[in-house]
């Protein structure tokens, strides 16, 4: 596997654009994307747990819901949540404008959506402005960039990604963008993300892939304990790379590292791709001055540990104490001891057994020792802590699982930016 540029629009088939048409007056940044596959495209999707739900979630759910799309309209500046009726018209008619430009139909077109809650989508200003839309795609790197930028809020940073793997000696690729800062938790960590590949992939093996690779990297960041009502991860492949069909027989093949199949290649560039945009959210948080891995090792089970680490690095006075380079030990091990692992007792760790360390480019430190203070240098300690990228390190003694979850510090420019979001 190697990366590669291009994002969305690296693998063959695939167009992308960008543009700005005054959703949001107060911003002057590209607020509407496009991304288009030439071909009809296998896809599926995940959307938010929060029963709340965006007019665009919920029309982009029964799009998908035959295995197929062609495109993906999305804007800035505006959630289209909380709407009501006219809301969900407005979603319609964005895939409608969307469709008619392509000449595709438009259940074969996702609408996403992200911006302030409660405020109708100002629907005409986008249908005023589909054709330069339209006239914006492109199937290059600037295509891809005018895309990202569109659906971008409070990101400060770029998220993206595209890798090219070899699969039955063909070429495949998969590109990626992502937005996400603030109302960030799972399920799924709040977020746009659109992922393109011209693999060849059944589509049962493609929700299976998706689904694992979320589970394993988006499901496992957290910035503030905010669910958000617009979250979606949309993935379309439409198999112009060539390669023979990848397929498995369950969802369990996921599993299975006997060999690398397809199937093998294909996920594992997925996941990657998940989780490098993932730390690149998590680094990106509202306000953060840092990236927070939090890794729980030698656990019974993958469950235990995620439930574990997850605590951890969704505890706002961890994460105060990341932002004030503080090795303040015994907050980690307070937050385990309310995580709720949903497992057996016998999962369940043992604070007297416990250690933790704090880890970053400035070296390693134990600070807790089998539940208790180890003597460490207060002095190394806030110099590890210091850094922009920074690791608590828990080892439970348990079992041979280990599970990373990344998230950021909490600082005052969280209050900050999300005081005044609205104007």
């Amino acid at each position: 596997m190697k990366k590669i540029t291009g994002g969305v629009c690296a693998p063959k088939g695939f167009l992308a654009g960008g543009i700005r048409c005054g959703i949001k007056p107060s911003s002057q940044k590209k607020d509407l994307a496009l991304i288009y596959s030439r071909k009809d495209c296998r896809a599926c999707a995940m959307f938010t747990k929060n029963k709340v739900k965006a007019a665009s979630v919920v029309l982009s759910a029964e799009n998908i819901a035959d295995g197929k799309l062609r495109a993906i309209i999305a804007n800035s500046g505006n959630a289209n949540a909380c709407t009501g009726d006219d809301g969900m018209k407005a979603a319609k008619r964005m895939a409608k404008a969307a469709a008619e430009i392509l000449s595709i139909d438009p259940k074969d077109t996702a609408v996403a959506s992200t911006g302030v809650i409660g405020v109708p989508l100002p629907i005409e200003v986008i249908e005023k402005n589909i054709n330069a839309l339209k006239d914006s795609l492109r199937d290059d790197a600037q295509g891809h960039a005018d895309a990202l930028e569109a659906i971008m809020t409070t990101d400060t940073r770029n998220k993206e990604i595209a890798v090219e793997i070899e699969i039955n000696g063909k070429p495949v690729r998969i590109g990626a963008m992502a937005k996400g800062s603030g109302m960030i938790h799972p399920n799924m960590a709040t977020m746009l993300c659109f992922i393109t590949t011209d693999a060849a992939i059944a589509h049962n093996a493609l929700d299976a892939a998706l689904r694992r690779a979320v589970s394993r990297s988006f499901n496992r960041l957290t910035v503030d304990g905010d669910t958000s009502t617009n979250d979606m991860i949309v993935i379309m492949a439409n198999g112009e790379a060539g390669n023979e069909e990848i397929g498995i027989t369950n969802d369990e093949r996921v599993m299975k590292k006997e060999e690398e199949s397809g199937f093998d290649i294909f996920y594992n560039a997925l996941e990657f791709v998940c989780i490098e945009l993932t730390k690149m959210m998590a680094r990106d948080g509202e306000g953060a001055t840092k990236l927070v891995t939090v890794t729980v090792t030698s656990a019974l089970s993958e469950t235990s540990a995620e439930a574990l680490a997850m605590s951890v690095g969704s505890s706002s006075l961890v994460k105060a104490a990341c932002f004030g380079a503080d090795a303040n030990w015994g907050r980690v091990l307070c937050a385990m001891g309310y995580a709720d692992a949903q497992c057996r007792n016998d999962t369940e760790f043992d604070p007297e057994k416990t250690d933790v360390s704090f880890k970053s480019k400035a070296g390693e430190i134990l600070v807790c020792k089998n539940g208790q203070t180890s003597h460490f240098s207060e002095e190394k300690a806030k110099e590890i802590l210091s850094q922009e990228e920074i690791e608590i390190i828990i080892d439970i003694k348990q079992g041979t699982e280990c599970v990373s979850v990344w998230g950021c510090d909490l600082t005052y420019d969280y209050v900050k930016i999300n005081g005044d979001y609205r104007s």
